[in-house]
């Protein structure tokens, strides 16, 4: 009678210990703060959050030295041009001036070329009747073919002319405009970055902490703004062993805290599954050495601005009532 009287009040103390207490279970507020940081560095030349703003997302957050990057845009936008300039040279071939001076010279060697075939002619009328030598008739025959490779050589000159440049010469070009485009995009880039916004997902959130003061050397990703948006606070919270199989993320909790008025409805949205021995905060009356799982909730952003980070809560599981 005695054993079973045992294990009769073990099993009580056990069922107890697996029931949610009346008072809930002891936790604490939490935030997920967004540090704002550019990632070039430069001196911080103006500010425009300050402590405790209330900041909307795209809002003018801070501004970085940047008369070194605009002026390295400047040459990059230089040599885009130079490149461009050269790619269409070499697209369009020589000056119209040049192409005139080329077909004025064509003309030329065809007028010699005429006047050489009509000597040709005269020269071998008179070799026929025996008035000159045949060596007369072979001079005559070498200058035409002199004059119709001159008239030759200056047509495929006119004709590369009109053609531009070697299709190697024109690609190399085009890769060097490409080459100095990409160049000027990088430059933009960090221009743009010397200039930074509040993020979207910070939307609605307060400035924390400011870092850096204008005229400070801001380092290479370095924050210079702490934000906390609504909805990056949570409330943390510690459950034991036996609750913790029941628990299943998007389960109604409420939260209560001092001052806080009316409970705060939330839902969970995390649930460790891995154990600890104890909780790193503890704010009940008593310190229990048991395996514990954290479990994080979450309230409405516009019912998160009623908790402030490292604030004690205790949590109910259900909805509020």
């Amino acid at each position: 009678m005695k054993h079973l009287a045992l294990l009769m009040t073990i099993a009580a103390a056990l069922a107890a210990c697996s029931e949610p207490p009346a008072e809930g279970y002891a936790g604490y507020a939490e935030g997920d703060y967004v540090r704002l940081s550019a990632p070039v560095a430069g001196t911080l030349t103006r500010l425009h959050l300050q402590r405790g703003d209330r900041v909307d997302a795209a809002a003018p957050a801070f501004v970085l030295e940047q008369d070194s990057e605009r002026a390295a845009r400047e040459e990059a936008e230089s040599r885009l041009r130079a490149a461009q300039q050269q790619l269409l040279n070499l697209q369009q071939g020589r000056r119209p001036d040049e192409l005139a001076a080329a077909r004025a010279q064509l003309a030329q060697a065809q007028a010699a070329l005429a006047l050489s075939n009509a000597e040709l002619a005269r020269t071998a009328k008179l070799v026929a009747e025996q008035f000159n030598s045949p060596a007369t008739l072979d001079q005559a025959r070498s200058k035409v073919a002199s004059d119709q490779a001159h008239v030759n050589e200056l047509a495929a000159q006119l004709r590369v002319a009109n053609l531009g440049a070697r299709t190697p010469e024109i690609a190399a070009a085009a890769q060097e405009v490409k080459a100095a485009q990409a160049q000027l995009d990088q430059a933009d880039w960090r221009v743009a970055q010397k200039t930074q916004r509040v993020p979207a997902s910070a939307a609605a959130a307060d400035v924390v902490d400011v870092l850096y003061r204008e005229g400070e050397y801001v380092p290479l990703g370095g924050p210079v703004l702490t934000l906390l948006p609504p909805g990056n606070i949570k409330a943390r919270f510690f459950v034991p062993q036996a609750v913790v199989g029941a628990l299943r993320v998007g389960q109604a909790v409420s939260l209560h805290c001092d001052g806080c008025g009316a409970p705060i409805a939330a839902r969970l949205s995390f649930v460790a599954r891995e154990a600890e021995f104890t909780s790193p905060l503890i704010y009940s009356r008593e310190n229990r050495a048991a395996l514990v799982f954290m479990v994080e909730a979450r309230p409405e952003p516009a019912d998160a601005r009623r908790l402030h980070p490292g604030q004690p809560l205790q949590v109910l599981l259900g909805a509020t009532s």
